[in-house]
């Protein structure tokens, strides 16, 4: 490399609208060392306080002025390569995010650095200067020359009794009293185990052999066969004491060394010797198509469409199987962290320990070790949820999405990416395979299928012959029109009770947590509501309080009304918490097991809780829609939907797809295995069209009706989606902003970009208006989303950035968000 090396680095804590990559000088002692995609620490401001940054570009010439120098490197190697590192720009473009949030977002949060800041006083400075301190910083000053060292600014300010935001440290530095120091650190390090082996080669050791006791030998003879041991291990194979070891240590004979241990989130689990996967003729035909498609490079995407039951994971696996045979990795996705137990139980039963698992419920340690595998090759196959996109998998050939329809393939939290979207991106750059699967193909994945922007590969038969269940709708208005209190209908308790006796097992879906759902005042008819969010509070039993499912408040219960103070109120409506007690009293007899947001926060408490399942502890499953996909029981003949009208009828333009998708599903997992099932439905109306198609499993005409009704107005995907979002504690201030940022969008529509084609909605409030404080408005735009408008949106995002009046109104920008609410 020459030696005036220049380069460019995307900062940490930029905000969009100055986001850019700094130039900056490297010294010639790191030249070396410098590559795309390394950490560094950098002086950036005024006061040139150390910033964490990433180098992506490296200058062909030099930029001209005077460059600041980059202070430390970080990596010895870079942590993202090739399609990963092509993946930050990516992000960066089609997202509206920094650089580096589009950096961090690749790496396991293990890996962030924390910057910390530590002080210490400068004995020669200024007297004229010190002199002219104020009180509490020549205490400070005087405190720090005492001491002769430096101190971490956190607990300084907290020794002088100063709040954790004062700039007096700040201050004083600037002032040329005292030096600051930055100190950058991993937020999870390594962990490690202390191991001794030989410090001696072969010959070395012969010659000292000699003067060996028997019990020095047997410790050499072990570590010289092994490599390395722990004293633990050492004095439980030869039976010495530890004494002997430290008598070889001394010698120098041995030396101990610290040997890194991965923490793993499958520890205890053993690669079993499963049988040949045999498929069916169908499920042939469609392996073969799909490994077809990956020789010949004829498309980068296909939708593997099958109806439930029909075995998709068994092509999922013989897929894996050839790419690891022609030295490839794979990444399989789920949607839902309830789901990867049983499938890295079934894919450890084939791979063994070539698999890796990414998910959000590992801890750090967990998350960064797993990753640590996949980048040094030693695990070639990732299972995971949506982070597992960015698996650092080496030759990668392979990524499947299953159950692609999910909301949950979506981030809600900048980077705003759909993991799907990522994953075409991967596969185009490496010529791998991206397999969408479902029985329930999102609308806009089944168009592209058949436009021919995707291959289309069909399963019409469940696996091993077993057959769709029989389903049963229930007109709960006339079921309950004597007991508007109960959940359950006569015909599903019938069915239960059924199914318990037969020692058979029932699954019941309900979307809504909770107890009862909603409190009102019978006198003011007031709802009581949460003082962050305009949303009513939902009452649980199990602590007792009424709590907020957005921001986390929560108040005791109550029966005084606080809006007219009358002791009056009502709870109504039904959760997971009130149908578990009806049960309850209905079976009092069968084992229920409640799966839910509440009931499985701790680590391991979904695969715990589907493992009790499956080991027929229980005799029925209760839960929201972690319940509704992807499980598989062979024990379960019955599922029953206790209500489906609140997503059937909601505002969003995906209701309909959500409800037909959750029905389908969910009635899915009834009679997977040699015995028939059934499923009932409870309805408000039993004669809704897409209640029908869902009893029939028919999603041809669900399609059919869906996208005439999706052309007629204009949504996907026959028009991409932008939602611009505005948020703020003061609500005229932010009704205001998002007013202006919409004269600004016309304005520079019209001058700039009359080319693009635009329909915009709003801007006006959301459903929920505001959210922890914050009151909220958006804007819809329908466009196509191509580089025009991107770049068009960005210009309008920048220049919105800069106007100090709306600095405590946060604005972002979101293509395609799975709901517009």
């Amino acid at each position: 490399m020459p030696k005036d090396i220049t380069v460019g680095v995307a900062l940490e804590n930029t905000a969009y609208h100055f986001d850019k990559l700094y130039d900056y000088a490297v010294p010639a002692d790191m030249a070396d060392r410098v590559s795309l995609g390394v950490r560094v620490i950098v002086p950036f401001g005024n006061g040139n306080a150390g910033r964490q940054g990433v180098i992506l570009r490296i200058n062909e010439e030099h930029p001209g002025g005077k460059l600041k120098k980059i202070s430390e490197i970080k990596d010895e190697k870079s942590l993202v390569d090739d399609d990963l590192y092509k993946l930050i720009f990516w992000l960066k473009d089609r997202t509206f995010c920094t650089y580096f949030d589009a950096y961090r977002c690749i790496l396991p949060t293990g890996f962030n650095l924390k910057l910390s800041y530590f002080y210490g006083a400068d004995p020669n400075a200024d007297e004229s200067v010190i002199n002219d301190l104020s009180a509490d910083e020549r205490e400070v000053y005087l405190q720090l020359v005492k001491t002769c060292k430096f101190v971490e600014k956190s607990k300084l300010l907290s020794a002088f009794g100063f709040k954790s935001d004062s700039t007096i440290l700040e201050k004083m530095y600037k002032k040329g009293v005292l030096h600051r120091n930055v100190d950058a650190q991993r937020n999870v390090g390594d962990r490690t185990e202390r191991l001794v082996r030989l410090a001696v080669d072969s010959q070395e050791y012969e010659r000292l052999l000699p003067s060996l006791t028997a019990k020095q030998k047997s410790v050499c003879e072990l570590l010289l066969s092994s490599g390395g041991a722990s004293p633990k291990e050492i004095c439980y194979f030869t039976g010495v004491t530890a004494a002997v070891i430290k008598t070889l240590e001394k010698k120098n004979i041995l030396e101990q060394f610290d040997n890194e241990v991965y923490r793993s989130p499958v520890s205890g689990k053993v690669k079993e010797s499963s049988a040949d996967i045999v498929l069916t003729d169908e499920q042939q035909k469609a392996f073969h198509s799909l490994l077809r498609q990956y020789n010949e490079h004829e498309k980068t995407a296909s939708l593997l469409y099958g109806i439930t039951g029909s075995g998709k994971t068994q092509i999922y696996i013989k897929l894996i199987k050839s790419m690891l045979e022609c030295g490839k990795g794979a990444i399989m996705m789920v949607p839902e962290i309830s789901l990867t137990p049983q499938v890295i139980d079934k894919f450890y039963s084939h791979f063994g320990e070539e698999v890796a698992v990414f998910h959000s419920a590992l801890s750090l340690g967990e998350r960064m070790d797993e990753w640590k595998r996949v980048k040094r090759g030693e695990a070639r196959v990732v299972i995971g949820t949506r982070s597992a996109v960015f698996a650092p998998v080496e030759k990668l050939g392979l990524i499947i999405i299953d159950e692609e329809q999910e909301h949950t393939y979506k981030s809600e939290q900048t980077p705003r990416y759909n993991a799907k979207e990522v994953a075409r991106f991967r596969c185009d750059e490496n010529n791998g395979l991206l397999v969408l699967g479902s029985a329930t193909p999102s609308i806009e994945t089944f168009a592209r299928a058949q436009y021919g922007i995707y291959t289309l590969n069909t399963l019409t038969q469940r696996y091993a012959g077993a057959k769709l269940p029989e389903v049963i709708t229930v007109d709960i208005a006339s079921d309950f029109s004597s007991d508007s209190s109960r959940a359950i209908s006569n015909a599903l308790a019938d069915k239960l009770s059924e199914t318990v006796t037969q020692g058979n097992q029932a699954i019941l879906l309900l979307n809504r947590r909770g107890y009862n759902t909603f409190a009102s005042c019978k006198s003011c008819k007031s709802v009581v509501s949460c003082p962050n969010c305009s949303i009513s509070l939902t009452y649980h039993h199990a602590n007792g309080r009424l709590m907020c499912h957005y921001c986390g408040h929560s108040q005791p219960i109550t029966q005084v009304c606080p809006e007219c103070g009358k002791q009056d109120i009502r709870y109504a409506g039904f959760g997971t918490q009130m149908v578990e007690d009806e049960l309850a009293q209905l079976l009092p007899d069968a084992r229920i097991l409640r799966m839910d947001q509440d009931t499985t926060m701790r680590k391991n408490a979904h695969e715990n809780a589907l493992k009790a399942f499956s080991n027929h502890e229980y005799d029925i499953l209760l839960g929201t829609q972690m319940v509704a996909k992807g499980i598989d029981f062979e024990n379960v003949t019955l599922v029953g939907v206790i209500s489906v009208d609140q997503q059937l009828y909601n505002d969003d333009f995906r209701s309909l797809e959500r409800t037909f998708s959750l029905l389908t599903q969910v009635v899915g997992r009834a009679g997977r295995g040699s015995r028939k099932g059934s499923a009932v439905i409870q309805t408000l109306t039993p004669e809704n069209e897409i209640i029908k198609l869902a009893e029939k499993q028919d999603y041809n005409a669900f399609y059919n009706t869906e996208i005439q009704m999706r052309k007629l107005m204009t949504y996907p995907p026959f028009c991409d989606l932008c939602v611009v979002g505005f948020s703020g504690f003061d609500e005229n201030k932010t009704r205001v902003a998002s007013k202006m940022f919409f004269n600004s969008f016309r304005a520079l529509a019209g001058e700039k970009y009359p080319e693009l084609k635009l329909i915009v909605l709003g801007p006006l409030q959301p459903r929920v208006a505001k959210v922890s404080g914050k009151y909220r408005y958006r804007m819809i735009i329908k466009c196509k989303n191509n580089s025009k408008f991107r770049s068009f949106m960005s210009e309008l995002l920048i220049s919105f950035g800069k106007d100090t009046k709306f600095n405590d109104v946060s604005i972002f920008a979101d293509i395609n968000p799975e709901s517009i609410l």
